[in-house]
Formats: structure tokens, C-alpha cells, sequence
């Protein structure tokens, strides 16, 4: 199984979570928040699909030296970083060495929280039900971050969805959310892209108009 593209890794997430709101399994108010970019061009089939708001939490991955793909942490909206203390030590590292990786992850997400949301402020979270959408997950440095930054706003119920991810990070984020949802966990996995016949880098742009249009409604 692949998806064609984000949109239908979405399409297949709001199935399955209109399921469970018709269960009664997402109790309240439902908020959904997209890690972007990738993570906006999925959230926004689940949001029209359950009539929900959208919005953004960005989320920056700290990369280990000379080789940035690989997440050894993650910074969340305001908050410190949040490090994989196992990887850093089997890496040999420390969180004083990564203090400039740090300070300029911390001012890309400043950027991009200024680009887009402006002076709108975060959207509410306490006592609703908050689902943070992504567009796979590999090491879960990110999305952990991100479920850490929601859970201190006191949601009723907190749910991670993704289309697509490593079984491993996926038992691991288990304790982070109150649900996990993922509709495919392949065995072989080494990289969400692989998943995707269409898995193009999105820009500012992408993200605003998909903010834009929602928000019309």
C-alpha cells in the first residue's frame, strides 16, 4: 500500500476519525492542528471532513551535525528543546554542542509562526479534543515535542494521526497521546517519502492558502 499523495493520506485519516467521533470517541470541541508544512496538506481533508478548525503548530527538528535529516531533538512553539538523551549519547553529543543548531531552529519557527499567523493568536486547546496531524512519522522527535507543547494546554483528549509510520516510534509516542492513529505501519519502513508516489516539498505559500481557504469557511 501507498498513498497518491498527502490529500489522500488524508482522505484516509478522516475516515477513520469521523468514525470515532460518531463512536463518541472524540469528546468536545475538535481542534485540529497541523505540523507544517507537510503536515497541512493532510490535516486539511480531516478538518473539512469533520467540520473542525485547522491550525498550525509549528514544530523544528534539531539535526544532528552533518547529517540534518536525522532528528536528535525537536523544538515545539516556546518551549525548550526537547532531546532524545539515548541518540545523543550513542552519537556521542551534547546539548551544549547543539546550541547553535538550537538558536537557529528556534529562529526558523519564529519566522514561520510570524508568517503564518500574524497576530492571531494559538488557538484554544483546554478541555477540547486536539488532534495533531503530520504526514508520517520516522524518529517521532517532532510529533513528541509537539504532544508535549499540547499536553500542558490541558486538552480533553489529545490524538496523534498520521497516514503513515515507523512501528517502533509509533509504540513509543503511545504514552505521549491518548490515541495513536495510523492506518499503515509498514515493517520495511526507513522513510516517509517512500510511502508517497507524490511527496514534493511544500512552501509558506502552500501552507497559507490552505489556511486561508479553511478559514473563509
Amino acid at each position: 500500500m501507498r498513498y497518491r499523495d498527502r490529500a489522500e493520506g488524508g482522505r484516509a485519516l478522516a475516515g477513520l476519525l469521523k468514525g470515532l467521533r460518531d463512536r463518541g470517541e472524540l469528546p468536545g470541541p475538535v481542534v485540529v492542528l497541523a505540523l507544517p508544512r507537510g503536515g497541512i496538506a493532510v490535516a486539511a481533508p480531516v478538518a473539512r471532513a469533520l467540520g473542525t478548525p485547522l491550525d498550525v503548530l509549528v514544530v523544528r527538528k534539531i539535526g544532528a551535525p552533518h547529517h540534518q535529516e536525522f532528528a536528535v531533538g525537536a523544538l515545539a512553539a516556546h518551549d525548550p528543546p526537547l532531546f532524545d538523551t539515548d541518540t545523543l549519547g550513542h552519537l556521542g553529543l551534547t546539548e551544549g554542542r547543539l546550541a547553535d543548531a538550537v538558536e537557529r531552529e528556534r529562529r526558523e519557527l519564529e519566522r514561520r509562526e510570524r508568517r503564518y499567523r500574524g497576530d492571531r493568536p494559538p488557538p484554544e486547546v483546554t478541555g477540547r479534543t486536539v488532534v495533531v496531524v503530520d504526514d508520517g512519522l520516522a524518529t517521532g522527535a517532532t510529533a513528541r515535542a509537539a504532544l508535549r507543547h499540547v499536553r500542558r494546554g490541558r486538552p480533553a483528549r489529545l490524538v496523534l494521526a498520521v497516514p503513515v509510520g515507523a512501528p517502533d516510534s509509533l509504540d513509543l509516542l503511545a504514552a505521549e497521546a491518548d490515541m495513536v492513529l495510523c492506518p499503515l505501519r509498514p515493517a520495511g519502513f526507513s522513510a516517509v517519502g517512500q510511502w508517497y508516489d507524490d511527496f514534493g516539498q511544500l512552501t509558506d505559500a502552500d501552507v497559507l492558502d490552505v489556511l486561508h481557504a479553511l478559514q473563509a469557511h
